[in-house]
């Protein structure tokens, strides 16, 4: 398939077509701003004038370290439409998290907010010692050569962003980006070690972006909420070009929180949002829902086939898709589609985006997998990275000299080709002889009345080497003991995946959740970790 008589392949081309197409359809909408999509590609074309004053063009690093806006959109399409590199920050990073971003992406200019909700953004630019010298560069940052705010409070070090588009010339500022040049150097959240710089191109995204929302059943003027971070991949690709690619208005926020999306998705009309697990639970489980007026016509969420069902016949969301994705595929890998039957839909089987290869390999790398069997996902297309940056070791490692990128995570293709995910290969829980999702298991525990949400993690054990470890929170506090819960899922599940612990709890912001929302398995299973060694403390005493 040549992806050119498809759709844009860059984000100049995209923008300009919306614009052209829809001028007067909103773009972008949040509760303080709306923009057309005619203004966007105005604000789009008086920032690239700026940026080429100031010699910022093709192969040029740029960090963007700003709230979820149209100021987002219009910076990351004016770069990306004079050849330049974005790198997204983000803005929950704490000062030694952003130093090493900027530092490994060696990015020259700094594009950021003076604060973001309660974020003091310059604050932590003076931890890391930016300024320091009454100017921009830093010894630990010897590209950074200058950093532009966007608020009031400007150092005098720093250039305000109105001043920053006063210098703009009127230098012809035609694009240059092809569409196999770089466009984002996406960050993936590291859990054991730093985080790598996944390389992603014009055509990766913007191909990506296309195909998710045709498949998600965005159309011009329908209007899709999602709150995903910019900042993330699922953010840039499936929120903000999948809506220009499709000359949908993007209603967003700057942090999601469920009383204010549904309030807005209710003000805005919103036809469409983007979410994971623990978004689509939140909308469901929250009171206000109950007096909300939604328009929803279909959702895009990454979530298991109980939470799937919901959406669709709670939230009205009759098209709901479900979508499998990560960073180093641009993040789309497979979804499924709005005109499929909601059976398919609601089961979690999501057809591979077209011209994309996938396979299934077993976990001992010895054969291709049978239809049906679970193994290794392994993806060839035009939507894999180039690699990571500055990693050559790592990039071998995971992508092999055929072209096939290891994504480690398990899934199965059934007879009819549509992929089936079921879990994370790190967050596979070994019980003995058997390999246990935890997505699995906290699918079940959602079909309990009194769950809201569960969060499933393995644990050590002498005996079976790892077992089960589920938190829940309660739609009602006291409804349900412990004891309760455990004797309900020894009757919905098989015995070697019934939880050995588990523990009611409020919530996880205590524990760990990403700025996506999603519960950090990581540190929750630390948190397990911590709360079996003080009982076998307790004991031992």
């Amino acid at each position: 398939m040549d992806l050119r008589t498809v759709c844009p392949l860059t984000v100049h081309e995209a923008l300009q077509r919306a614009a052209m197409l829809a001028p007067d359809v909103e773009a972008v909408v949040t509760a303080e701003e709306r923009t057309t999509y005619g203004e966007l590609a105005r604000d789009v074309a008086r920032i690239r004038a700026a940026l080429v004053a100031r010699g910022i063009g093709h192969g040029y690093r740029a960090g963007i370290c700003l709230g979820n806006g149209p100021g987002w959109v219009a910076l990351f399409a004016a770069l990306a439409s004079v050849g330049a590199v974005t790198v997204p920050v983000n803005t929950r990073f704490t000062a030694d998290e952003i130093h090493y971003t900027l530092a490994h992406a060696r990015v020259s200019t700094l594009f950021t907010a003076d604060r973001v909700l309660r974020v003091d953004l310059l604050g932590l630019l003076d931890e890391m010692g930016i300024g320091s010298t009454g100017t921009p560069t830093c010894t630990t940052l010897p590209d950074l050569e200058s950093v532009v705010v966007f608020g009031d409070d400007v150092p005098v070090w720093a250039t305000a962003w109105p001043q920053f588009l006063a210098d703009a010339t009127d230098t012809a500022t035609s694009a240059v980006a092809e569409p196999d040049d770089l466009l984002l150097v996406q960050y993936t959240s590291g859990t054991t070690s730093r985080p790598k710089g996944v390389l992603l191109t014009h055509r990766s995204m913007c191909a990506d972006a296309f195909f998710s929302g045709a498949r998600l059943g965005l159309r011009p003027g329908d209007r899709f909420h999602s709150a995903r971070p910019f900042f993330h991949v699922a953010g840039s690709t499936l929120s903000v070009l999948a809506s220009i690619q499709h000359a949908t208005t993007l209603v967003t926020m700057p942090r999601f929180e469920p009383a204010e999306a549904l309030r807005l998705m209710e003000a805005e009309h919103c036809t469409h949002f983007s979410g994971n697990d623990t978004i689509a639970l939140m909308l469901l489980n929250h009171p206000d829902r109950a007096r909300r007026t939604l328009h929803l016509r279909g959702a895009w969420v990454a979530a298991s086939p109980t939470v799937i069902r919901r959406v669709i016949d709670e939230l009205g969301a009759r098209e709901c898709v479900a979508g499998y994705g990560l960073s180093e595929a641009s993040p789309n890998v497979a979804q499924s589609c709005w005109w499929e039957d909601d059976e398919i839909r609601a089961s979690g089987a999501m057809l591979v985006e077209p011209d994309v290869e996938v396979r299934i390999r077993t976990l001992d790398d010895t054969r291709d997998c049978d239809p049906g069997e679970p193994g290794s996902i392994l993806v060839r297309g035009w939507n894999v990275m180039q690699g990571y940056l500055d990693a050559p070791e790592q990039t071998a490692a995971t992508i092999d000299p055929d072209g096939w990128l290891s994504t480690g995570d398990i899934g199965s293709l059934d007879t009819s080709g549509r992929l089936h995910f079921v879990g994370r290969t790190k967050d596979i829980i070994r019980v003995g002889g058997e390999n246990v999702a935890p997505a699995d298991i906290e699918d079940t525990l959602h079909r309990h009345h009194r769950v809201r949400q569960a969060a499933v993690v393995g644990v050590p054990d002498a005996r079976l080497l790892e077992v089960p470890f589920a938190f829940v929170v309660l739609t009602d506090a006291g409804s349900v003991t412990e004891d309760e819960l455990l004797s309900w899922a020894r009757e919905h599940m098989a015995s070697f995946k019934v939880p050995r612990h588990l523990r009611i709890v409020e919530g996880f912001e205590h524990i760990g959740m990403t700025a996506s929302s999603k519960v950090q398995k990581n540190k929750l299973a630390a948190h397990a970790r911590g709360l079996l060694e003080a009982v076998s403390d307790e004991v031992s005493a």
